[in-house]
């Protein structure tokens, strides 16, 4: 018996070790598949369609590392409640704002947004909506800009 529990022991130790591994290895997967796929060079940047569907550009809400869905269906650019509630930003009026979802109550506010590849706008006014699950980047800002999307590509000549 006291040969057997060593035995054992070793074999369950190694099941989970490999078992860790093998873990680890899917969320370093999942990790590399949501990053940004995002490119610049001195005349364009380009944005790779990621695996949701949707291109996604990494910036800067007041000073926090933030990526943005890019959405050129939305007027106005817009931050989950949460998110704005964590950059502390302060409700400048309450709006009603019609959405994929129906019509959902928010507030406006202002805030410095930056974009990778030089874009910039300084006290940024945006909507905050309880229910959004990820920032959205909206035609306020999009609209700046000369772009085109082209077979999963979304290329944007540099300011």
């Amino acid at each position: 018996m006291s040969q057997e529990l060593p035995s054992t022991f070793k074999l369950l130790t190694i099941w989970l070790l490999i078992l860790t591994a093998v873990f680890l290895a899917v969320l370093a997967w999942q990790h590399q598949r949501e990053r940004p796929r995002f490119t610049l060079n001195e005349r364009e940047l380009r944005l790779q369609r990621g695996p949701d569907g949707h291109f996604h550009w990494p910036g800067r809400l007041a000073g926090r590392d933030t990526v943005f869905l890019v959405d050129t269906g939305a007027t106005t650019t817009a931050l989950p409640r949460a998110l704005a509630d964590q950059l502390g930003l302060r409700p400048l009026e309450s709006l009603r704002s019609n959405t994929a979802g129906g019509v959902v109550d928010g507030y406006a506010a202002e805030v410095d947004l930056s974009l990778e590849g030089g874009l910039q706008a300084p006290r940024l006014r945006v909507v905050v909506l309880p229910t959004l699950d990820a920032p959205l980047l909206g035609m306020d800002v999009l609209g700046r800009l000369k772009f085109s999307q082209h077979a999963g590509e979304f290329t944007v000549e540099r300011p």
